[in-house]
């Protein structure tokens, strides 16, 4: 398997079940399933540190790198009530960036818990200023605005810095900047353009850079230097111990009640089965949906992995004709999630009639469709797109929900599925969208035009993997754009369709970078699909990253 630096990070407990008045209904899933309900029945403690977030965009990033240091880490919104931050018994906290001033009105302050508490403090950028404005320091506009690499001085005494070199390079990204230190604090750094770029006082400390991102080299042993010598964290968050302590929170929360796991045969939802079959056995049934957006030879190689990897029964539903009928006409691509994930539903649900009966239905879910569909519990999370299996869920879902992967990250998942002893045929299998082929043909979905992308999106796939590139790129995949475009072949004239193809280079999801493909390469795959796939004659590489574009262009 290759190398592709995968922390050894541990998630959270599945979603609450709890059924009303003999009626089953959907569990609240806004973050109210605390990490303590994993931690609590995990055989060894599990050290946690909470990410309150004031708006930055690097906040997901901050929880990130905690659990690359083998420490549980969630982000929660800067205002939650300390009764839900008692819940997660955390170590530490750590205060994000923001986009605010934090002298003008309305801007987000500190709770008022924070100081109470007596925890260990790490303030990052807003953070810091947060920290020196609420204890009686200044923060007021700097001369000049620092956007970029900088060179930090450490001129003072911090655990946050032990072992670390007297000079830094590091990210700042900020137009305020503190001008008076609140009493008792210490300055720690210096920047050129930032004279107070780090301050301490006994376990409290401000920092004006972002550790958590790539162009901070060293900031990742700063953000460890936190959590292991201000903190007093165990680095005990592993994919071993979440396994252990999921095992026992599913079965609680399952007990004798049968459960129906929707199965897309991609990284996820087979992580996920082998997870809960480990738990409850053959209370479990999964069911593989052939929704009729599928690529290329999916539903039979689907079929096969299952049957040769897992232990259990798969049951197979060819339901295509259903999902392309309530698809045909549509073109909002907020509307055909919505679409899919409610038949996804009711074909479980026709299922359950057939094969139950079910109390349960389990999926595959994770914290980027969480994030990006905003049910996670942060304000400042701005809805990006639905995820079919998040807020596209109907209303009157007649199941419990369980999803004991919704608060892990993809690469996290993949750590998961290694401890679980599954093959790297499905552990490294590449991510394929729930809403399958529909989020990748823009426009209305026809049978016409998926066969089109079917067939172009395999030269892709085949002639990257052919070049020995596949596991170098995080995605790569067709996409068929809703316009025509005039084309000359041979002596003729041609008008058809335009072709995408997009490739990236990812850890997670949340952020990616357009795949350097080699030109050669993808001269190979333009000059196959013109020439192979009638109705296609003009090919474009996007190279959009993630922010600001997203991973799939629905």
């Amino acid at each position: 398997m290759p190398d592709r630096n995968v922390p050894n990070l541990e998630p959270k407990s599945v979603d609450s079940i709890d059924p009303s008045e003999g009626q089953v209904t959907v569990a609240d899933h806004a973050l109210d399933d605390p990490a303590h309900l994993l931690i609590d029945e995990a055989s060894e403690p599990i050290d946690s540190v909470i990410v309150l977030d004031f708006g930055s965009q690097y906040s997901q990033l901050i929880t990130r790198r905690v659990r690359e240091a083998n420490v549980y880490s969630e982000l929660v919104p800067h205002d939650v009530p300390y009764e839900r931050i008692q819940t997660l018994k955390p170590k530490g906290l750590i205060l994000s960036g923001g986009p605010a001033s934090v002298y003008e009105p309305g801007a987000p302050q500190l709770p008022d818990w924070i100081w109470d508490s007596g925890l260990p403090v790490l303030g990052i950028c807003y953070g810091m200023q947060l920290i020196a404005n609420g204890l009686g320091g200044r923060v007021a506009p700097a001369d000049r605005r620092e956007y970029g690499p900088a060179e930090l001085e450490i001129v003072g005494e911090s655990p946050l810095f032990a072992d670390l070199p007297g000079r830094l390079d590091v990210w700042m990204s900020h137009g305020d900047h503190v001008d008076a230190l609140p009493e008792g604090f210490d300055l720690v750094a210096r920047s050129a353009n930032a004279p107070v770029a780090a301050i301490a006082r006994g376990n409290v400390a401000g920092i004006q850079f972002h550790p958590e991102v790539v162009h901070t080299p060293l900031g990742a042993r700063v953000i460890e230097n936190f959590l292991t010598r201000m903190c007093g964290c165990d680095q005990n968050w592993t994919p071993e111990s979440f396994v252990d302590a999921s095992i026992a929170d599913i079965r609680e929360k399952v007990g004798s009640k049968r459960v129906l796991l929707g199965l897309s045969g991609g990284v996820d939802s087979s992580v996920a089965a082998a997870l809960i079959h480990r738990a409850i056995g053959d209370q479990l049934t999964p069911v593989f949906v052939n929704n009729g957006l599928l690529r290329q030879g999916e539903p039979e190689l689907v079929r096969e992995v299952f049957a040769r990897n897992f232990g259990m029964k798969l049951v197979y539903a060819d339901a295509g004709d259903g999902f392309l009928g309530r698809l045909a006409g549509v073109t909002d691509p907020e509307e055909k999630r919505k679409i899919i994930g409610d038949e996804f539903v009711r074909v479980f649900e026709r299922e359950a009639a057939s094969h139950g009966p079910f109390e349960i239905l389990a999926q595959g879910t994770l914290y980027p469709d969480v994030i990006e569909s905003t049910t996670a519990d942060t304000k400042a999370a701005a809805k990006i797109k639905t995820h079919h299996n998040v807020g596209g869920l109907p209303e009157d879902l007649q199941f419990e929900l369980l999803e004991p992967l919704r608060f892990l990250f993809k690469d996290e998942v993949r750590a998961v599925g290694t401890a679980l002893g599954l093959p790297d045929e499905v552990v490294w299998r590449q991510p394929f969208p729930g809403p399958g082929l529909a989020v990748r043909l823009l426009g209305s979905v026809t049978d016409e035009d998926l066969d089109l992308l079917r067939r172009a999106d395999a030269i892709v796939r085949e002639e990257i993997e052919n070049a020995g590139l596949a596991q170098e790129i995080w995605q790569f995949f067709a996409v068929l754009l809703p316009v025509h475009s005039t084309g000359v072949m041979g002596d003729y004239r041609t008008y058809a369709k335009v072709c995408a193809i997009r490739a990236v280079t990812s850890q997670d999801a949340m952020t990616a970078d357009w795949a350097r493909i080699p030109y050669d390469i993808l001269a190979l795959i333009s000059n196959r699909i013109v020439n192979e796939v009638r109705g296609i004659n003009r090919v474009v590489y996007d190279i959009s990253s993630k922010p600001p574009a997203t991973i799939e262009w629905e």
